[in-house]
């Protein structure tokens, strides 16, 4: 079978599309498909790299990193024609989006998408939320969801969100998988020393690490404003703050704010491929996030026996439940008591980070896989049927 993916963020950019977008292509070339990804070329210029399809682009300002198609000069479209797609899976709604439904069209193709972002919760960001509001959203939504041949939703919070938003299709929920052996691998303990060596930390620090984007609707600032009440109770806990963004330099400015800056690391942006290192730092996760779709970086944490503390949200129904895998707090009050539990139980957080790593397996890249090809699979077998069917029809009738 022949899949292309279409994505308008890819490497080097980090985001939980772009993981999600290479786990799903590396399955699926370990299962034997033939599988090519159309993306917008990052340096602006169009280019094949291997299975690696670029158009080339501009930068957008709707929202920082954002880039958009340059209408004109992209050739390698007509490639991508030519080989031949049999199934298209689309992760973002833009400008891949477009050239998506064009090939679509062109080559009469089964189209399954994807829903990674939560708008809704973003419109602010995109051009200060001056042009597109809830309501024009859903409209947008409505419209252009409808016609899919099937969707997939990650949680059922973005099955819910797309069926208010009057999206009739069939809605199939498939979380995103991880490469789960990747963060149960071992650390040397010289080598974690030097990692934290890097921000004025050493093995003795009892710390609360986020790992994630530094932007503003992850919610960074409400960690950080909880921590500065967290540490008058709790005793020798520091804060490190894992990814790079716009928004780190008012992350900054508000640790020293909350006088906290001694007790606040960030890294700036680290290289993907030691991102999971980072994640064994800590004696717990933390995140206030309320803009997730899924939550990679909590099955990651999971996968790492890193505990989880996160602000509640409909996304981590039955992935962190209190004293099991993690906690989740909806008020200051619970996310200290969490912060302290998991600081001073040793015998809890090693029992969690167990159950962690158990339930993380739930979330493999393997089985993530599986889910999308049963779809695909489906899809194709569905309308060779249904043309079938209309071909016995059309002989009846003349």
């Amino acid at each position: 079978m022949k899949i292309l993916i279409t994505t308008d963020t890819y490497y080097p950019m980090i985001n939980g599309v772009v993981v999600s977008t290479n786990n799903l292509y590396r399955q699926l070339k370990k299962e034997g498909y033939d599988v090519k990804i159309l993306t917008l070329s990052y340096n602006g210029n169009e280019y094949i790299e291997g299975d690696v399809y670029y158009l080339n682009s501009r930068f957008a300002k709707v929202y920082p990193d954002a880039r958009i198609m340059k209408p004109f000069g992209n050739t390698i479209i007509s490639k991508i024609i030519e080989w031949g797609p049999q199934i298209i899976h689309s992760q973002t709604e833009f400008s891949t989006m477009l050239v998506a439904k064009y090939i679509r069209r062109k080559l009469d193709i089964p189209q399954v998408h994807t829903y990674h972002t939560m708008y809704e919760d973003y419109l602010k960001y995109f051009l200060g939320g001056k042009v597109i509001g809830k309501a024009a959203m859903a409209r947008i939504i409505k419209v252009l969801f409808n016609t899919f041949d099937e969707i997939i939703a990650p949680t059922e919070k973005v099955k819910d969100a797309l069926r208010k938003y009057e999206v009739y299709k069939d809605i199939k929920i498939i979380p995103t998988g991880i490469e789960i052996e990747e963060f149960q691998e071992d650390f040397k303990k010289n080598e974690k020393e030097e990692i934290l060596g890097k921000y004025g930390l050493t093995g003795k620090d009892n710390i609360l690490v986020y790992v994630g984007r530094a932007a503003e609707e992850k919610n960074i600032q409400e960690i950080i404003q909880l921590f500065s009440k967290a540490i008058k109770e709790v005793e020798d806990i520091k804060l490190l703050i894992v990814g790079g963004g716009p928004y780190l330099p008012e992350l900054k400015k508000l640790a020293s704010k909350y006088k906290v800056q001694d007790f606040v690391k960030f890294t700036g942006m680290v290289k993907r491929s030691e991102v999971h290192k980072y994640y064994k730092l800590g004696f717990a996760f933390v995140t206030a996030s309320k803009s997730e779709t899924q939550g990679l970086t909590y099955i990651e944490a999971l996968a790492s026996g890193c505990p989880v503390i996160c602000k509640w949200d409909l996304c981590v129904k039955d992935l962190i439940i209190n004293g099991i895998t993690g906690f989740t707090y909806t008020n200051e009050r619970q996310f200290v008591r969490a912060v302290k539990m998991l600081k001073t139980n040793l015998h809890l957080r090693e029992q969690i980070a167990f159950n962690a790593r158990k339930k993380s397996y739930l979330y493999s890249e393997e089985k993530f896989a599986r889910s999308a090809m049963e779809v695909y699979e489906d899809l194709l077998l569905n309308r060779v049927v249904r043309r079938k069917n209309l071909a016995q029809m059309i002989r009846t009738i003349f």
